[in-house]
């Protein structure tokens, strides 16, 4: 019997459209949860590196290919969330790549079952 774990994060297929233009404009990509400052708490995208990560971040896992990050405080909040990053028509007030396209990612959120926050893989920090 093998053990399955619950992924903290997940994409929706328009969301991954988008992932898949900025790519390609882009080369790799990161995304880091705002924690409040620009544009509420929406993802922000980044090309890879454009973001300094560090101790007091923390990964959640992997979307579309790319990694999805949040600060240590803000995950204290949504530990017992499950996150699916979506996309919708709008221009947010950030410095995620995806603004110029007249989007933005956003999230959608619900509560993880028992059984599923048990199966939760850890969280990775930053350096």
């Amino acid at each position: 019997m093998t053990t399955q774990t619950t992924s903290r994060i997940d994409i929706t297929p328009a969301a991954s459209a988008v992932i898949d233009t900025l790519r390609q404009r882009n080369g790799p990509l990161m995304f880091h949860q705002s924690g409040g400052c620009c544009d509420g708490s929406s993802p922000m995208c980044f090309a890879e590196g454009d973001f300094r990560i560090g101790p007091s971040d923390v990964r959640l896992g992997q979307i579309d290919g790319c990694d999805f990050w949040m600060s240590d405080d803000q995950f204290e909040y949504w530990k017992h969330t499950h996150l699916t990053i979506d996309v919708t028509p709008g221009r947010g007030a950030s410095f995620s790549l995806e603004i110029p396209m007249g989007v933005r990612f956003m999230i959608r959120s619900r509560l993880f079952t028992e059984a599923e926050y048990a199966s939760l893989p850890p969280v990775e920090r930053g350096v």
